[in-house]
């Protein structure tokens, strides 16, 4: 289980420091989807890169029971969490298949994720197998860097953004990937601003605005609190 507790994040050092998270309190229970809403600079991406030591975080972050304040990226994730974000960070000099082989890790592959689990729900990509991965469209680029973090078989996954920008093919695929995710176990934190995708596969759901917090509860509950989509969610 992902715990954070009372998050403070921000950007900078010393006096200059912006301080974006402003006291998060969240959990993510084993095998369960929790959405993250909110609008553009509500905090959810510096709260993902603060789960992974990619900004100074003050406060409480556990997985299993393990604080990861403190702890390096790859730290992080060897401990079993995988992070996809909006930039999607492909190694554009090297191929397809190259970026997904650097997402495995080493050890039984039993029950993994495997190369052809990741070609099937994204078919598009066993075409590009052989093709650098920085001339792939921004879809293609999606594809690869969901499938190559799956390729860690992560325990939790956070994806920042998934379907931004993607043709709508793309997104119904991406549905597809996040009701798998959920049937095998996998938990995820999953930012997202289509509130139709996030609902259809979330088990909770979280929203925050200014950095704060300011819903947790079921898809249900969030689409009866009208007053909540207006103030944090409406555009």
């Amino acid at each position: 289980m992902l715990t954070i507790h009372n998050l403070t994040a921000g950007y900078g050092a010393g006096d200059g420091q912006s301080q974006v998270l402003q006291g998060v309190s969240l959990r993510v229970l084993p095998g369960e989807v929790v959405a993250l809403l909110g609008r553009n600079g509500s905090g959810r991406s510096t709260l993902a890169k603060a789960i992974f030591g990619l900004v100074a975080a003050q406060g409480s972050i556990t997985w299993r029971g393990r604080e990861l304040i403190g702890q390096s990226t790859f730290e992080i994730a060897r401990a079993g969490l995988g992070y996809v974000p909006e930039s999607r960070d492909v190694f554009p000099d090297l191929t397809v298949a190259q970026n997904l082989l650097l997402g495995q890790k080493p050890g039984p592959q039993a029950g993994r994720w495997q190369q052809a689990d990741l070609l099937a729900l994204f078919p598009q990509l066993q075409q590009r197998l052989n093709v650098k991965a920085g001339v792939l469209s921004g879809g293609e680029q999606q594809m690869l860097a969901l499938s190559r973090t799956l390729m860690g078989n992560p325990e939790l996954i956070i994806i920042d953004e998934p379907t931004e920008g993607l043709a709508p093919q793309l997104v119904a695929q991406v549905g597809t990937l996040l009701t798998t995710l959920k049937a095998r176990g996998v938990a995820v934190l999953l930012i997202e601003q289509k509130l139709t995708i996030a609902l259809d596969v979330a088990d909770s759901c979280v929203v925050m605005g200014q950095g704060r917090v300011v819903f947790d509860g079921t898809p249900a509950a969030l689409l009866a609190d009208a007053a909540v989509q207006r103030a944090w969610l409406a555009v």
